[in-house]
């Protein structure tokens, strides 16, 4: 499995370790990636998504999973994600 957020598509970095004496190494960045259940509100049903611990705070800050996937664009997203917010912005449509 691919470290890469399903929410905002964040993936590891690259780098260099600096030693004293100058000398470079190349190293990875990984994010921190949780495991988590986020609920729908549209929906009312959970959804388990690996997203970054900045993510799911971007998550919160937006106000929920459906206000957050359905201002994403899909390239960030995953495939999962994707589903959801198809899913969601037809139960929106049907709503309105």
């Amino acid at each position: 499995m691919s470290r890469i957020c399903e929410l905002t598509g964040k993936g590891r970095m690259v780098g260099n370790n600096v030693s004293h004496a100058n000398n470079k190494t190349k190293r990875t960045f990984l994010p921190n990636l949780q495991n988590v259940t986020l609920l729908s509100d549209a929906l009312e049903q959970g959804f388990k998504f690996r997203v970054s611990a900045s993510g799911l705070r971007s998550v919160e800050h937006v106000g929920g999973l459906d206000n957050w996937l359905l201002k994403t664009s899909d390239e960030k997203l995953s495939t999962n994600a994707r589903k959801v917010k198809k899913a969601v912005s037809k139960k929106q449509a049907a709503a309105a």
